[in-house]
């Protein structure tokens, strides 16, 4: 077939944003006094600025494809002595183009759009001269893909975000990197690209870590990067370079079909462990790879196809397409709520109550993203010299792997200094506080710095769960108090929740809101109310488990209930991870909140007071070793608690989890906590790791039934998101 016999497909989509072919003529630079002759280099390029990545969409594809055949007419005619494909600065191609996959209508049309792909590949590995691919930028996915079924690879080592991220987005690898890649790099290797990386926050591979792995033949530097890679390529074709692949194998060698068992087990491992197998695409990447050790590409590429049709239909690639796309890259990069950017104060110097592990994590962060005098204050020097100290030890980490440049070193430090005193924050345009979660104890701290700032400079609270109303109380000026609650561990958790107490002054938001932004973080405005969004859902979702625990559940039972629901984590390990007491502290300000839809329990309290830091602990007086190899609750310990004679099934304590959480989230809606259903999604995926495959916690609750049964109606519109295909 050619690229043209799919424009059936293309006219489906007449809105696409086209990244075009542009084809360049070059006389290859001399080797050995002779030109290897005419090289075509096709640049793919959608016209639009470095925000808007290059994607393949069905015209896209059908354009390159065209461009790819009279390429190979050429070829085939003398004219040209190789082909080669980059992109536009900073980018090869980002992949496919999600906003038309997710509207791919039906299996069919999804099984053309991965034989479309295909068949333009294909023809890009059969040119009948060598291809080269010059990764020059960001390559994801199908973007990758057109690199590996290129003759040979040169990449950047600027080049930044290389990955296969099909499994994490709910679909495979299927336009051959499934087959190429393990074969080209060795199973392992494939694993950790397609698996382990897409599985653990969607991660990505530096331009010189790609090179080390084998993923590409040669790496050159950013400046003149497409002239190396056109020299090298020139050194290639007229047989003066022979490139070495250290990491490729054949499959067909018996000792390579062991490592290609043994990778495929570890990576089935690994897929249970991050997510309970509740989402399929994983297992098929798996399953694929695990097949086509014994198949021709041609049959790989139709095993591909079929897989690629049936996962395109499955709610967990809608669902994830939702979350990613419609959520992570759309609400996010527009705060609903949020006041006119042009209300922004400028921010010159920050100051940070507290030199605890949360204070000096923010004076790192707002040293290195904001580049701005960062002071922390604490009651004597030894707490100031600690978190200062802390800071200088991180850069230094930071310097040592090679993710800063010792000039970038210096002025990061310089940046951070310390003082007992808070006169230290007289000429500081924003200050934080990050001390102990106690009420009095804030307002104390915010009194202070209110006498010594400026009449612009905003105050900031780090609160998990207390009330910025109450905060702001006692303050002159309360309209200046804004609530900023971080994540731990700050540099990672990329969510921001921006709390707007009823004083809160429009240009205190916008400022807040443009920090934020400057930090590189997700901001959600939300209510000021005990708990904000994250918090107050999983302290919701723990107390259920709890209390079906101290109902008298089995501790394996309660715990492993929600894996359908392929969380990152089990409530139990979560309480452990987060500190039972600060858990519990939460849960008691929740229940003076709201009563008893967030239950206190008394043995997780027992548990506290002797020191035991999980609550895995078994009913009938049975130690129990936790999961994480804390030591066993003591005997004694177990003594203190008492547990009912009502325990309730797997089953029975994950639907009354659900039907809790839909009732929460139903209530927060009503009290306007948030903008509409989609920020609480947002919050959950990017402060909790809620599951993309889920997409969002409204759409899960809406797909099994909860809100219905809870609220009498869904949470979201019927769409992509909440409806089966």
């Amino acid at each position: 077939m050619s690229a043209a016999d799919f424009r059936k497909l293309a006219d489906l989509f007449p809105n696409e944003t086209v990244t075009h072919s542009y084809v360049q003529d070059i006389e290859l630079p001399a080797v050995d006094g002779k030109s290897p002759g005419t090289f075509a280099l096709v640049t793919l390029d959608n016209g639009l600025d470095h925000s808007k990545p290059t994607t393949l969409g069905p015209n896209t594809l059908i354009e390159l494809g065209t461009v790819l055949e009279g390429l190979k007419e050429r070829a085939a005619r003398g004219e040209i002595a190789g082909v080669g494909v980059t992109g536009k600065p900073y980018f090869l191609v980002a992949g496919a183009d999600l906003s038309t996959v997710k509207s791919v209508s039906g299996r069919e049309q999804g099984l053309w759009m991965a034989q479309l792909g295909h068949d333009v590949y294909s023809t890009l590995a059969n040119l009948g001269v060598p291809s080269f691919a010059f990764i020059n930028g960001l390559a994801l996915g199908g973007g990758l893909e057109i690199a590996l079924q290129s003759t040979y690879r040169t990449v950047s080592t600027g080049a930044g975000a290389l990955a296969l991220p099909e499994a994490f987005i709910g679909l495979i690898p299927g336009w051959g990197g499934v087959y190429i890649l393990p074969r080209l790099i060795g199973p392992e290797n494939a694993l950790k690209v397609m698996i382990e990386n897409p599985l653990t926050n969607n991660r990505t591979l530096t331009g010189p870590q790609a090179y080390e792995l084998g993923m590409a033949d040669a790496m050159f530097e950013p400046a003149d990067f497409v002239e190396q890679s056109l020299a090298w390529a020139a050194k290639v074709i007229a047989g003066a370079v022979a490139p070495e692949r250290a990491n490729a194998v054949d499959p067909s060698a018996p000792e390579v079909a062991a490592r290609w068992a043994a990778a495929v087990a570890k990576g089935r491992e690994f897929v249970e462990a991050k997510t309970s197998n509740a989402s399929p695409a994983p297992a098929k990447v798996l399953e694929v790879m695990d097949a086509n050790r014994t198949l021709t590409q041609a049959q790989s590429a139709e095993l591909e196809c079929e897989t690629l049709a049936d996962l395109m239909q499955t709610d967990e690639f809608r669902s994830t397409v939702y979350a990613f796309l419609d959520l992570v890259q759309r609400r996010a990069k527009r705060p609903a709520g949020a006041p006119d950017r042009k209300l922004a104060r400028p921010v010159t110097k920050i100051g940070v109550v507290g030199a605890g592990l949360m204070a000096s994590q923010l004076a790192l962060l707002f040293a290195r993203q904001l580049q701005v005098p960062v002071v922390l204050t604490d009651i004597d020097h030894a707490r100031v010299d600690k978190g200062v100290g802390y800071v200088h030890a991180e850069v230094d980490k930071l310097l040592a792997k090679g993710r800063i440049s010792p000039d970038a070193a210096n002025r990061t430090r310089a940046l951070v200094t310390g003082s007992v005193a808070k006169e230290a924050f007289a000429d500081a345009d924003f200050v934080i506080e990050a001390v102990f979660e106690e009420l009095n104890v804030k307002k104390q701290v915010f009194k202070e710095v209110e006498a010594i700032v400026s009449a612009e400079c905003i105050l900031a609270t780090n609160t998990s769960s207390l009330s910025v109303t109450a905060m702001a109380e006692d303050l002159e000026h309360p309209e200046r108090l804004v609530g900023f609650h971080f994540f731990n561990p700050v540099a990672v958790m990329p969510l921001l929740e921006i709390v707007r107490a009823p004083k809160t002054d429009d240009s205190v938001l916008a400022t807040a809101f443009e920090l934020a932004k400057g930090l590189k973080k997700s901001a959600v405005l939300v209510k000021d109310a005990p708990a904000f969004v994250v918090n107050r859902v999983l302290l919701r979702l723990m107390g259920e488990v709890t209390a079906a625990f101290d109902e008298g559940t089995p501790a394996d039972v309660a715990d492993n209930a929600l894996r359908p629901m392929g969380l990152p984590m089990t409530p139990f390990v979560l309480g452990a991870m987060v500190g039972l007491p600060v858990a519990q502290h939460v849960q008691e300000s929740l229940h003076a909140a709201f009563g008893d839809r967030f239950k206190v329990s008394k043995n997780l309290q027992a548990l506290i007071d002797n020191g035991v830091t999980s609550i895995w602990a078994a009913q009938n007086g049975t130690p129990t070793p936790s999961p994480d190899g804390k030591p066993f609750v003591p005997a004694e310990t177990l003594a203190l608690m008492s547990f009912g004679s009502t325990p309730s099934t797997g089953e029975e304590v994950l639907r009354r989890t659900q039907d809790a959480l839909a009732e929460e989230i139903g209530l927060m809606l009503e009290e306007g906590v948030v903008a509409g259903p989609e920020d609480i999604d947002l919050c959950m995926i990017l402060g909790a790791g809620w599951p993309m495959f889920l997409g969002g916690i409204t759409p899960y609750l809406d797909r099994v039934g909860a809100s219905e049964r809870v609220n009498g109606k869904k949470f979201l519109a019927p769409g992509v998101a909440s409806e089966p295909a």
